[in-house]
């Protein structure tokens, strides 16, 4: 359930979403940490969210090329999330892998400039790298570009 990122998306905090959904910040929780939650919890927070309650229930959030905020994104801004994605439907969970890998690297590497040189400048590189990505997921965020696929269920 995608529940925990469209909060994010529209910068809410769980006490903000249940306060506008009714609902109490235990079932907040409890939703998001994947547990099920009723039909009308669900209707409650589709309805804060302005969403179907189908989209609730989807695995992945993932860029909509075709809606109205990555239309309005600046060029510059959908050229980085193109060429940092580099795959044909990016992900908010693909870029939030690369920026902890590259910060749990660069940090190894870092520490490893105590040895040498070059460690040390790949390290850099690599913190660098993993900072741009958290921009690019706030601003995939702040512009709301990031659109839900629903990934097969197993029966």
């Amino acid at each position: 359930m995608i529940l925990k990122e469209l909060r994010i998306s529209r910068h809410f905090s769980q006490e903000q979403l249940a306060q506008m959904s009714g609902l109490n910040v235990r079932t907040i929780q409890r939703i998001e940490s994947g547990k099920n939650a009723s039909l009308e919890s669900l209707k409650c927070l589709a309805s804060v969210l302005d969403i179907d309650v189908s989209t609730l229930n989807q695995e992945k959030f993932m860029i909509d090329k075709n809606s109205d905020n990555w239309k309005k994104l600046p060029f510059l801004l959908k050229i980085w999330f193109m060429f940092n994605f580099l795959q044909t439907r990016p992900s908010r969970d693909s870029a939030h892998r690369v920026e902890v890998i590259g910060h749990i690297s660069g940090f190894s590497f870092c520490c490893l400039g105590f040895i040498s040189e070059a460690a040390l400048t790949g390290g850099l590189l690599m913190l660098t790298t993993a900072h741009l990505y958290h921009w690019l997921k706030l601003q995939g965020d702040k512009y709301g570009i990031w659109y839900d696929h629903v990934s097969p269920q197993s029966s």
